[in-house]
């Protein structure tokens, strides 16, 4: 029996059907997701786009106007609610028949299906049956779309009409067997059939409630930015929520469950045996109750006070420092120094925090206001010179909204006076305020003292991007985090078998944040990962026991390759810009680009049709000579740089599916759907009116095996391979793909 399999046969089918007595419990007004497939005689109609809107509609379409998703999750069994409401844009009435796509096959049992509070029979129609009704369906409206959905089951309602402008809610409750692997619960919702519909979507609610007898540690998306609030150790709600978007990923979550002050996870995923592989590794300390002791800590804000803070600025900032203020706790070391041309401090040494404190320090905090120069050297040298115990956790929260003008102002020669009066590994990070700030400083200050930068746009407001940061580190539970593996056999001589591990170094873990981490690696099998770290002061270490793969042998986690390769990016862009131009990596750049279609304003034209991917000495000459915008320190355009960069280094998901998006240099998001295309693990570019799959060469483009759209072959070939292959034969055009190391070009 295979992996894939095993987890159905392992579950008891009662503990299935015991859990959906409760869904009836669930909220009325939860909403389900699926696609409306127009029966009845006459032409195909194919399944609506979002197209511009043309000056006149066509007879036949449908938007998809909410979607609302509520789901309770206990061990393995997911109760899910979820509507769906349609509307007939078109200007004829709509016979149609509603089709939802199982999450994978033999998962769901007791489904009931309404449509406008009004109970209807569905059909479930198993894996081999629904493969032969998708097919029916593709055939006859000419429309590869529900290709996407071949190797799984699916629920069908009978025919029912919508009149033109009618509204339709459908509302669907069913009970799912979660897969569970590597520990991992593993909830799957397909919401990308949302993608066919004739606008975005107004609304789109997912709200998950996870409850579980053991501790919940790790919960983690790899598809979608998730807010996660943990009440108590054995709870967790997950919400997402976006306004008029096209979903185009399916959405997911992992969480697993365990004892012990950190929980660890880890994936792994490795397509060929000959190359490298990649893991995933999830780190997330115990939730504390809210009466538990918290690591003591040592706070300083250093915030510029400068003639160009004047304002509205210098409000927010002193908003900010109430923030921190009122969240510190008792037995934390905090100050404030402020700073134009001269420096002022709080207090001239750090001070325990308590009631008298707080209130002396908010009263420091109203008598500030802004004028005078930019003496960052000053302010700095003042807040670390005070930093002496090195056993406590300490971060310098530095705000900046321009250019160094009194004091030092050489960049290389701040930042390594900042390195050498940090004596006790203080955590600087930095926040640049505007477009006038040497952002380029900042990022070297920040790497060179453990720490990141943040940076705030013009309209953005300062407090909130300061609370947001604090609201994170205010409670360090694990601290100075260093990651070591080992392996049975390995030889030194060998090297090290983990190698370009993100994020790189040591790192904290703060109380309900999870650390993402990622890497390569050269030998498979059992590994024994030691985490070593301090607590309240305290050395202590943490083993866990993981297997990596030795060839994966389908894509399930292939978004932990696609991770690793945007936080790749982020890393090397870091190095172009803080060490200056290398050759070897600016190639890298150019090959991960091309491979995942992680497109940045420097690698932005291989989305020319006239480009040819394989060009590689070419194509890094170009990237190179884009690069040159990283001499700009300061500016929109610095600004958006390593603005982007970060984002790239920080990701905690792999590129959405659909077109590739980047961040031009005046900051402006590029989508660039109609030429760049991220389908499953694999990328595609438009070349000569056709798709071709990034991993394709030329010499297997002249091998390729042609097969016609919608013919038998074209079906055998969906069957043969499954959605390895189905996923990436939704193309309108001609497009080239390349499986199991032959190249496939399918025809109109």
């Amino acid at each position: 029996m295979t992996r894939r399999n095993a987890w159905v046969a392992s579950c008891s089918r009662a503990m299935l059907r015991a859990a959906v007595f409760s869904l009836a419990s669930l909220p009325v007004f939860a909403l389900a997701q699926g696609v409306l497939v127009v029966t009845g005689s006459g032409p195909p109609i194919r399944l609506p786009r979002p197209i511009p809107p043309a000056p006149t509609p066509p007879a036949h379409c449908y938007k998809i106007k909410e979607i609302d998703v509520h789901a309770r999750l206990a061990g393995q069994v997911a109760q899910v609610q979820v509507s769906q409401s349609f509307v007939n844009t078109g200007s004829q009435p709509l016979e149609v028949s509603f089709i939802f796509p199982l999450p994978y096959d033999g998962a769901i049992d007791r489904l009931t299906l309404l449509i406008d509070g009004k109970e209807v029979p569905a059909q479930l129609l198993p894996k081999d049956e629904a493969r032969r009704k998708y097919e029916e369906i593709v055939r006859r409206n000419q429309d590869p779309a529900l290709l996407e959905w071949l190797g799984s089951g699916f629920f069908q309602t009978s025919v029912f009409p919508v009149p033109p402008g009618a509204e339709r809610k459908i509302t669907l409750r069913y009970s799912q067997l979660c897969r569970q692997d590597h520990g991992l619960t593993d909830f799957l919702f397909p919401l990308s059939t949302a993608k066919y519909t004739s606008q975005p979507v107004e609304k789109v609610n997912i709200e998950l409630a996870i409850e579980s007898p053991a501790d919940i540690k790790n919960v983690y998306s790899p598809t979608h930015t998730v807010d996660i609030q943990r009440p108590d150790a054995k709870h967790a709600v997950v919400r997402f929520k976006a306004e008029n978007q096209v979903p185009s990923s399916d959405f997911r979550l992992l969480y697993d469950v365990g004892a012990g002050q950190v929980g660890m996870s880890l994936v792994s995923y490795r397509p060929s045996e000959g190359d490298e592989g990649f893991f995933l590794l999830l780190a997330s300390p115990e939730i504390k109750a809210a009466t538990s002791e918290h690591a003591s800590k040592t706070v300083v804000f250093v915030v510029d006070r400068s003639g160009s803070m004047s304002g509205e600025k210098i409000e927010q900032a002193k908003g900010a420092l109430r923030f921190v203020l009122n969240n510190l706790r008792e037995g934390d070391l905090f100050n404030i120094v402020a700073y134009d041309s001269e420096i002022q401090s709080f207090r001239p040494e750090l001070q325990k925090f308590d009631a008298e404190t707080r209130q002396a320090a908010l009263g420091f905090v109203e008598g500030l206001y802004a004028g005078g120069s930019t003496n960052i050297e000053g302010a700095l040298a003042t807040a670390l010179g005070q930093l002496q115990d090195s056993s406590r956790p300490t971060y310098v929260l530095f705000l900046t909204d321009g250019l160094p003008t009194a004091g030092e102002q050489n960049e290389t020669k701040l930042v390594v006076g900042a390195q050498g009066a940090n004596k006790v590994r203080a955590r600087i990070f930095a926040f640049g305020v505007g477009y006038d700030v040497n952002s380029r400083l900042l990022d070297k200050l920040v790497r060179g003292n453990f720490g990141q930068s943040e940076y705030v746009r013009p309209n953005e407001n300062i407090e909130a991007s300061v609370s947001r940061l604090y609201a994170r580190v205010e409670s360090p539970v694990l601290t100075d985090v260093a990651l070591a593996f080992e392996f049975d056999g390995a030889k030194p001589e060998e090297g090290p078998q983990v190698t370009r591990i993100y994020p790189a170094g040591a790192f904290d873990l703060f109380e309900g944040e999870q650390m993402v981490v990622v890497a390569r690696y050269k030998r498979a099998g059992a590994v024994k990962i030691r985490a070593t770290g301090r607590i309240a002061g305290a050395e202590q270490k943490f083993e866990f026991a993981a297997e990596l793969a030795q060839r994966t042998t389908d894509d399930n986690y292939g978004f932990v390759e696609k991770l690793w390769a945007v936080r790749r990016v982020g890393e090397i862009l870091d190095q172009l810009d803080l060490q200056g131009k290398n050759e070897e990596l600016i190639k890298e750049l150019v090959a991960l680009s091309t491979r995942h279609g992680i497109l940045t304003p420097y690698t932005s034209f291989l989305a020319d049709e006239n480009v040819q991917l394989g060009a590689v000495t070419a194509n890094a000459a170009v990237a190179s000579e884009n690069l040159g915008r990283l001499a700009e320190t300061s500016g929109q355009a610095a600004f958006s740089q390593r603005l982007s960069k970060g984002d790239l280094q920080k990701a905690r998901s792999a590129p959405a599916a659909g077109g590739a998006r980047y961040r031009s240099f005046d900051g402006q998001e590029v989508l660039l759907e109609d030429c760049v295309q991220n389908v499953g693990t694999k990328c595609f570019f438009k070349r000569e009116n056709r798709w071709v799959d990034s991993t394709v060469t030329e010499e297997q483009i002249a091998k390729a095996v042609k097969v016609r759209q919608f013919s038998d072959e074209y079906f055998a070939l969906a069957e043969k391979h499954g959605r390895t292959m189905s996923q990436y034969l939704v193309f309108d055009e001609p497009a080239l793909v390349l499986i199991d190391n032959q190249c496939y070009l399918i025809e109109k």
